[in-house]
């Protein structure tokens, strides 16, 4: 199979996979079709000179609309020409790739604790994935972070179109490799494909959005009472209520834990302490540099881990969420990433405010495409996150009827159990991370990157 084959059966589907892997094919190593390579060795915030590559650029993934999508490439600190490449999508749909980068594997992180005002100070993150593997950290779809286009309907996006967007891109990168390297050269690389992770990640929606009502009666947040009457009612069927007895019980476990954090059920519910609660709400469209200078929060002595309180249809940012606007928006920044000028008038970490058709409910059949064909997986989820519960992803796993090879058991890192992991045929790997939320690298690091070591050396969990 080509190595442009092998991109174009992955990318469908991208719809659901927050990651995949690609061979390493010494990435931009020559002339490619790519727009103005920024390589970049200093960066606004971070105290001297980068300890790592990093470059930053843009993609035409439509060249009759003018799509560009915006990435961030960052080389192995460890042995670059033989690490796997990895790209990384961050979820949302419509969350920028920054979001990844300093919040959950990247290099960098924010100086949170040390904020008062003007540019964030940006720090070297010593957990990061980059310590094992090539990143490039993508914007996708047209309409996140930097990405843009010079045509409005092209913000119309979707499961479908995302993914083949994120195909062209991929494309265009092996075509630089096909361009730089000898065929014979070209299949010995192709051989070292890896395989994909997914992180608590949206797949299907019979058995995620259901799974909310099991998890929340494991982990002691409804009674047992509510939750057999409701399994009664219901017929074990949560996603869509069948009788109005149903739907009742469902409204009171959701009256029951509305407010718990859903993203980690241990940490605070936060909310903005802000004198224009319109401002709050224009979240859901934009926000604005005159608006974010409105909020008292990084100086009102909040607890650093609120991070994110979902409200309805609103995403009320937090504490160290917000230092990422201040660092994006910024003129030197801009300059410092080459952004192109006019195309992104207020960065958004997420941007929910995209026309966009989930048009692919269900991934289930890729993962099976996917593993049965060989390929390598790793579906972890953090356990206190009740956006995408771990029962839920557990259930599609079992779904798939793949036989169990090395059954449940817990993994360890640092000498302390770090979540509970489980191995299938196929070589797909289930695993667990103990006291994670929805995003298990930005609560749990260190555990997350000795996970991804271990998966990625093949050595078992």
């Amino acid at each position: 199979m080509s190595v442009a084959m092998e991109a174009r059966e992955l990318s469908s589907s991208l719809a659901a996979l927050s990651i995949l892997f690609v061979p390493l094919l010494t990435i931009f190593s020559c002339p490619s079709p790519v727009s103005a390579l920024n390589t970049i060795t200093h960066l606004p915030g971070f105290h001297g000179t980068l300890p790592f590559y990093l470059e930053t650029g843009y993609v035409k993934v439509d060249e009759v609309n003018d799509a560009q999508l915006f990435y961030y490439f960052i080389k192995s600190e460890s042995k670059p020409e033989e690490d796997p490449l990895m790209v990384w999508l961050t979820g949302g749909p419509g969350c920028s790739a920054f979001s990844g980068l300093v919040y959950e594997i990247g290099p960098l992180q924010f100086d949170v604790a040390g904020y008062t005002e003007g540019l964030p100070t940006l720090v070297y993150n010593p957990y990061s994935w980059t310590k094992v593997c090539n990143i490039i950290f993508l914007d996708s779809p047209v309409g996140t972070g930097f990405s843009y286009s010079s045509v409005e309907k092209s913000y119309e996006t979707g499961d479908t179109k995302a993914a083949r967007q994120v195909h062209t891109f991929l494309r265009e990168v092996i075509q630089m490799e096909m361009n730089c390297f000898t065929i014979s050269r070209l299949v010995g690389l192709t051989k070292k494909y890896i395989g994909y992770l997914v992180g608590n990640p949206v797949t299907d929606e019979k058995f995620d959005n259901g799974a909310f009502v099991p998890y929340a009666h494991g982990m002691g947040l409804i009674s047992d009472e509510l939750y057999e009457s409701t399994k009664k009612s219901c017929g074990g069927e949560y996603a869509s209520p069948r009788n109005e007895q149903c739907s009742n019980y469902l409204q009171s476990i959701n009256e029951c834990i509305e407010g718990i954090n859903k993203n980690q059920i241990l940490e605070p519910v936060c909310f903005f302490a802000s004198p224009k609660p319109h401002i709050v709400a224009a979240y859901s469209r934009r926000l604005l540099k005159e608006d974010i200078k409105e909020f008292p929060l990084l100086k009102s002595g909040l607890p650093l881990e609120c991070r994110v309180q979902l409200c309805q249809v609103f995403i009320v940012e937090s504490s160290g969420y917000l230092l990422s606007y201040f660092w994006a928006d910024n003129d030197t920044v801009r300059e410092v990433l080459n952004i192109h000028k006019g195309t992104v008038q207020q960065w958004q970490r997420c941007n929910y405010g995209l026309p966009y058709a989930h048009d692919i409910p269900s991934s289930l059949k890729f993962h099976l495409n996917l593993t049965s064909r060989g390929h390598r997986a790793l579906v972890y989820s953090g356990d206190h996150d009740m956006i995408v519960p771990f029962v839920g992803t557990q259930a599609w796993i079992r779904s798939l009827n793949f036989s169990i090879v090395d059954d449940w058991r817990p993994w360890s890192a640092y000498g302390q159990v770090a979540g509970f992991t489980r191995t299938y045929s196929n070589n797909l790997t289930f695993a667990t991370v103990k006291g994670a939320g929805h995003t298990a690298p930005e609560y749990r690091p260190k555990e997350c990157l000795v996970m991804l070591q271990r998966w990625l050396s093949g050595a078992p969990l």
